[in-house]
C-alpha cells in the first residue's frame, strides 16, 4: 500500500460527518480538482493530495469563535498521520503549509505551488452547482434565512451573510475566481460563478415575478 492509500485509511473516519459541506464526498471532489490543476506542473502530487485529504481534519463551524485556527489545528492533527503513512519530514512541512494556508479566514497567500493548488481546489468546491448546495447546507446550519424578503440583493442595505445566505455570494463567493493562484483555477472559477449568477437571476425572477 502506498503512502497516499495508507493516509486515506487513517483520515477516512474523520469525514463520517452529518455535515454535507465537509464530508468525504467534498474531499473526493477537491482531490479530483487538485489532480486536474496539478496536471503538467512540477509539483509533488503526493503532498498535494495529502494536503487535500487532511485539510478538514479539524472543521469548526463558520460562526465558531476559534474558526480562524481550524486549519492550524488540522495541520497539527495531520502530522502523526503523515509520519505513520511514510511521508518524509520535508514532505510533511509542505503538507502542513498546504493545510494551514488553504484557509480563507486566515487570508494567507500560499508559500509553495502545492499549497496554491490545494487552496484553489478547495475554493473551487465552493462554486458552481455544488457551491450552491454547500452554501445552503452551511448557512442552514447557521440558521440563516435564504434572503431578505424586502431587499434580497441588498440594494438598499448592508450585506449580511450571517443573516442571509444569498448575501454570501456577494460577500465572498463571487470574488473567489480573482483570488485563484493558478490560471486553470481562475478559468474554472469564472465558469462556475457564471452558473451561480444565472441561478440567482432565475431565483430573482421567481421571487419578484
Amino acid at each position: 500500500m502506498d503512502k497516499i492509500q495508507t493516509l486515506i485509511s487513517f483520515v477516512r473516519p474523520y469525514y463520517n460527518t452529518p455535515d454535507p459541506a465537509h464530508d468525504w464526498a467534498h474531499i473526493g471532489r477537491v482531490a479530483k480538482t487538485a489532480r486536474q490543476l496539478a496536471e503538467g506542473l512540477n509539483v509533488n502530487i503526493d503532498c498535494v493530495l495529502a494536503g487535500v485529504y487532511c485539510h478538514d481534519l479539524v472543521n469548526l463551524p463558520k460562526d465558531h469563535p476559534d474558526r480562524k485556527n481550524a486549519s492550524t489545528l488540522a495541520a497539527k492533527e495531520a502530522r502523526p498521520l503523515l509520519e505513520k503513512s511514510g511521508f518524509t519530514p520535508e514532505e510533511i512541512a509542505i503538507v502542513e503549509k498546504a493545510i494551514i494556508e488553504h484557509s480563507f479566514s486566515k487570508g494567507l497567500k500560499p508559500s509553495c505551488l502545492e499549497a496554491a493548488i490545494v487552496q484553489d481546489a478547495d475554493r473551487l468546491d465552493a462554486l458552481g452547482a455544488i457551491g450552491i448546495l454547500r452554501c445552503t447546507a452551511v448557512n442552514t446550519q447557521m440558521k440563516a434565512n435564504f434572503y431578505d424578503p424586502f431587499d434580497p440583493l441588498a440594494e438598499g442595505r448592508e450585506l449580511n451573510d450571517k443573516a442571509f445566505m444569498i448575501d454570501h455570494y456577494y460577500v465572498k463567493l463571487y470574488k473567489l475566481p480573482e483570488m485563484m493562484n493558478t490560471e486553470r483555477g481562475r478559468k474554472l472559477g469564472e465558469e462556475r460563478v457564471a452558473y451561480m449568477k444565472t441561478f440567482i437571476n432565475t431565483l430573482m425572477g421567481e421571487i419578484r415575478g
